[in-house]
């Protein structure tokens, strides 16, 4: 049996007030034995605010239609017409692409998913997935498609990847005043709330400008290490806050990305290096070199902050050790029980000094978490 919009009833505006403070309660309660500052509290806007959706295409004779399940029992199928937490841009194509592809058998035949990635800056991209092989007869029929829609698509099958125009949409990201230009992936891992994205981009800006006051008068004088950058999304955002940044991640999808954001946004004092956080530990430390850090000096750095934004795991027991030796820590966490994990080793020698709460995903459990730590007897 179909049922329509999974989400009518637990996607409520009136309620989101209601519900974020309930998050913002049990962050205050998970970390109470920290005795942390007043919790900063970033709301989301209540609707529209998701840029990426993937939806499954659901097949019933002739007809298809956007489909998602009950979670933990797919035997119940939901038709999905409109989407109240993505962007009005994805509402928008969802509606034209299904009408244009539904009768077209070459088109819709074995699609089976399709992935819609928007940006603040009206840019979009979609991704077809199939249980077929891709050849010249659909490549002509898709981007004919293309054209009408106005947005590039990418082709998926197994093994194969056909890009008709580009796998990447052009984000402008406004922070303080500053436009900031980013490249994001299709696949590869982006912020999915743009305006919340921006105001945790402000908070660490002032974060920097809180530890720069503290360093220097308030000029930089010190560098900035990140690691798990991704597309260099802090990086950007914190380039003018430093004297220098040097910025680590393992994807080779997401350096890719950054090293196009460098020279989009101008930037002459940020350095991107495919490595993990375990292997720039071992090459800060002399015990190995790497062809990927070639021209850079390690021992030029004056690294006093580290910024980390880490996998829902959180910190390894090793980085937690290599963090602990900066006077600031800027910590963004996607699981607030790891945080508070990492925080009860951290915290013997650093104290939390901003404490903020980012609500990336808005009727969900799902709590993103900022803190920013100084050392308690900085040297």
């Amino acid at each position: 049996m179909q049922q329509r919009d999974p989400y009518q009833h637990h996607v409520n505006p009136e309620h989101y007030a209601e519900l974020l403070e309930v998050k913002a309660q049990r962050l205050r309660d998970l970390f109470a034995d920290f005795n942390p500052p007043s919790l900063q509290v970033h709301a989301s806007a209540p609707s529209h605010f998701r840029l990426r959706a993937e939806f499954r295409l659901w097949h019933d004779g002739d007809r298809c239609f956007y489909a998602m399940f009950e979670p933990g029992d797919k035997s119940k199928v939901y038709e999905v017409r409109e989407f109240p937490i993505a962007s009005r841009l994805i509402n928008e194509l969802m509606t034209r692409l299904l009408e244009d592809i539904q009768p077209n058998e070459l088109l819709r035949r074995k699609l089976f998913q399709v992935e819609f990635l928007t940006t603040l800056s009206g840019d979009a991209l979609i991704t077809l997935i199939y249980h077929k092989p891709l050849g010249d007869e659909w490549r002509a029929e898709a981007e004919a498609l293309q054209a009408r829609l106005g947005f590039p698509i990418v082709g998926r099958s197994r093994k194969q990847k056909l890009v008709l125009e580009r796998d990447y949409v052009n984000e402008a990201l406004q922070v303080d005043g500053k436009t900031l230009h980013y490249r994001q992936i299709e696949g590869g891992f982006t912020q999915p709330n743009g305006e919340m994205n921006q105001q945790m981009l402000s908070w660490a800006r002032s974060a920097a400008a809180d530890i720069n006051n503290s360093d220097n008068n308030g000029e930089p004088s010190s560098d900035l290490l990140e690691l798990y950058c991704g597309n260099g999304n802090f990086s950007m955002a914190l380039a003018n806050s430093f004297r220098r940044v040097l910025a680590t991640e393992i994807s080779k999808t997401s350096v890719a990305a950054a090293q196009v954001n460098i020279a989009d946004n101008q930037l002459d004092n940020v350095v991107i290096a495919r490595l993990s956080s375990e292997e720039f530990v071992q090459a800060l430390r002399g015990e190995r070199t790497f062809e990927r850090l070639s021209g850079v000096d390690l021992s030029s750095y004056d690294f006093r902050t580290v910024l980390v934004d880490p996998p829902r795991a959180g910190l390894d027991d090793e980085s937690v050790k290599q963090v602990q030796g900066y006077d600031n820590i800027i910590y963004i966490s996607c699981n607030p029980n790891t945080l508070h994990d990492n925080l009860q080793v951290l915290c013997n020698t650093h104290e939390i000094r901003r404490f903020a709460l980012f609500d990336q995903f808005p009727y969900t459990d799902h709590i993103e978490t900022g803190v920013v730590l100084t050392r308690k007897n900085p040297s």
